[in-house]
């Protein structure tokens, strides 16, 4: 049994990560600064100046920014925040766009200058953003976490200022708690009345936008795509395509809010579509399916953890083994079967790299959500990888250590290569 401290801290964690989000985070991430800008400086400006570590490049550059007719990139991002962007809904900052609003965005990237840049320090997570109007200026910097505003200025004169911790994530509970022994043993105990709200919303949320994904035009379809091409009557594949067509849609430009895991909507989604998916083939209770979404999405972020927000290593990875467990979980099985699957899932498929949000995230999503699937039939089946296959370790939370390694060290220089091919080829 949890001690009462560590029961408060996951049910925290839950509340901390599983939060709604209006678009790929990043982009609305330096929207929530430009409208945090805008209120500060209070009028528009006649000029921008957008300061963003290299990460922030690569998430942004590619994707569509929704409520703005389409736009992408970083000056589109900004725009959209200082133009018509609440402050107070922090990642749903631009929710709530009028038509009037986004004719209003375009005629502000054409009229006033924006320069951006990529931020001096050495921070994986950083945005800057400077509004000028005449002689007043207002400055805003966001590290580490998405609205983690760490400093707030109108012309010299500090308003906000918080200690910049780096990969650090001080204001949130502390996830390095987590383990998937404990995972297991908190997802059974949990009354569900503590955690039902987050939960609950997150189902709600991104099955709305995998429906949305099947029924509309995004992207490259790659969730229509497997379903045309394997069908519909295996839920296995119906997990990976229900999955994938939620990225689908938020990749390029739907509307529609998610709720995000570990700073991102596209691991939310991967954590909780499959487990809806199974739940249903399956014909679970509701209870079952919670419980199961609580394994996912902690062993997601318990995974995540030592990788980072950002890096070169893909974020659906994690999430696809990590919601393994929780699909172990629905069968009926427990934490040697979850740790097993996560084991192997990340065996197959901690290779892939992260090149930006962008439409072929879905596929990285079907990739991953069907390796973590894989891993736990192997082990259904008698099979496993065991220690010394390559990168894997003996134990669950040794392997889970050597791929935050992988991703935080080992692929720094990858990380710049990465955005130095995307910007310039």
């Amino acid at each position: 049994m949890l001690s009462k401290e560590l029961y408060r801290t996951y049910v925290q964690i839950l509340k901390d990560e599983l939060v709604p989000a209006m678009g790929c985070t990043e982009p609305i991430a330096i929207a929530y600064a430009g409208a945090v800008a805008r209120k500060t400086l209070g009028v528009l400006p006649e000029r921008v100046e957008v300061a963003v570590s290299r990460n922030i490049i690569k998430n942004v550059k590619s994707v569509v920014v929704p409520h703005t007719g389409g736009l992408r990139g970083i000056e589109a991002a900004a725009a959209a925040g200082i133009v018509a962007g609440d402050a107070a809904k922090e990642l749903e900052v631009i929710s709530h766009v009028e038509q009037e609003d986004i004719e209003a965005m375009g005629t502000f990237l054409k009229e006033v200058p924006c320069s951006v840049c990529e931020a001096s320090s050495d921070l994986i997570f950083d945005i800057q953003i400077t509004l000028y109007h005449g002689e007043d200026r207002a400055s805003v910097r966001i590290t580490d976490f998405h609205t983690n505003l760490v400093h707030v200025s109108r012309n010299g004169e500090i308003l906000l200022a918080k200690e910049i911790t780096g990969k650090e994530e001080s204001a949130l509970a502390d996830k390095s708690t987590l383990t998937i022994e404990k995972i297991f043993a908190f997802a059974k105990e949990v009354d569900l009345a503590d955690v039902r709200e987050v939960l609950e919303r997150q189902v709600r949320y991104n099955m709305a936008i995998a429906e949305e994904g099947l029924c509309g035009n995004y992207g490259a379809n790659i969730g229509k795509v497997l379903l045309a091409t394997y069908g519909d009557q295996d839920v296995k594949v119906r997990a990976k395509a229900m999955a994938a067509a939620g990225s689908d849609a938020r990749m390029n430009g739907c509307e529609l809010p998610v709720v995000i895991n570990s700073g991102s909507g596209n691991q939310g989604i991967t954590a909780s579509v499959p487990i809806v998916v199974f739940a249903k083939e399956l014909q679970v209770s509701e209870e079952t399916m919670y419980r199961a979404l609580v394994i996912s999405n902690l062993a997601t972020i318990h995974i995540k953890e030592g990788i980072g927000r950002l890096s070169a290593y893909c974020g659906a990875v994690g999430a696809g083994c990590g919601c393994s467990a929780g699909i172990a979980y629905l069968y009926g099985d427990g934490k040697k079967e979850g740790e097993h699957a996560i084991v192997n899932g990340l065996a197959i498929v901690s290779g892939m790299i992260c090149d930006g949000a962008k439409a072929s995230c879905a596929a990285k999503i079907a990739s991953s959500v069907d390796a973590g699937i894989l891993g736990y039939f192997m082990y259904k089946n008698g099979q496993q990888f065991i220690g010394g296959d390559g990168i894997v370790k003996k134990g669950v939370e040794n392997t889970i250590r050597c791929v935050g390694k992988l991703a935080s060290e080992g692929m720094l220089e990858t990380d710049r290569e990465i955005v130095h091919l995307m910007i310039h080829g």
